[in-house]
């Protein structure tokens, strides 16, 4: 017994909802996702996430000799996660002499967090 394949109009949509009817975000939509995709990357780390708790519940800046005995990690390692967030836009650093003061950036974080509930 042979098997017959049904053939299917290859212009047609296999769900019922049609090509046309989606749309894909415009550029500016891209470039929020972009910058969200890339905090949200570098919060993805339980120890980054402890750091900016600790920066946001201090209410004040902080150097990096305040946060390192609060972690149980070397310096470096601290340093290197700060980096990461410094980067990534979530905290600002200001150098004063020999010693760098670091606090979160509220807009940048809560801009992140926006353009996430934007796509639901």
């Amino acid at each position: 017994m042979a098997t017959e394949a049904k053939v299917i109009n290859a212009g047609a949509a296999c769900c019922g909802i049609e090509p046309g009817s989606i749309h894909e975000a415009d550029a500016a939509q891209d470039g929020a996702l972009a910058d969200a995709a890339t905090r949200f990357k570098a919060l993805s780390d339980e120890t980054r996430l402890r750091i900016v708790r600790t920066m946001v519940r201090s209410k004040h800046e902080l150097c990096e000799c305040n946060i390192v005995p609060l972690f149980g990690l070397s310096q470096s390692t601290i340093s290197y996660h700060l980096k990461v967030l410094r980067e990534a836009g979530i905290v600002e650093c200001e150098k004063r002499g020999l010693w760098a003061y670091y606090r979160v950036n509220t807009r940048a974080l809560m801009g992140a967090v926006k353009t996430l509930a934007e796509l639901a």
